[in-house]
């Protein structure tokens, strides 16, 4: 029988600006949930398009008008999947 995997509900409130999709990107990435060569693509392209510091919000971010605004525009599913964990993430706008 293999091991039963931890399912893990988060919810990011805060204000406009306040970093709910940066802060969701990044714990995306440090659980495992994207590589580190797709953040450093992300921090590139954010970099040429004058946005440096918005690589882990692009990890939800994927409408070109997102990321040429700097806002979240669509609420979407993410899941992760790795060794220990599955999460579902939604971000409210």
């Amino acid at each position: 029988m293999g091991k039963e995997k931890l399912h893990i509900n988060i919810v990011v409130i805060g204000h406009v600006d306040s970093g709910k999709s940066t802060t969701t990107g990044h714990l995306i990435y440090k659980c495992g949930g994207i590589d580190k060569r797709t953040i450093e693509k992300f921090e590139k392209e954010a970099a040429e398009m004058g946005k440096g510091s918005f690589e882990y919000a692009w990890v939800l971010d994927k409408l070109k008008a997102e990321r040429e605004r700097g806002i979240t525009i669509d609420i979407s599913l993410t899941k992760t999947k790795h060794s220990y964990a599955k999460a579902r993430m939604w971000p409210i706008i």
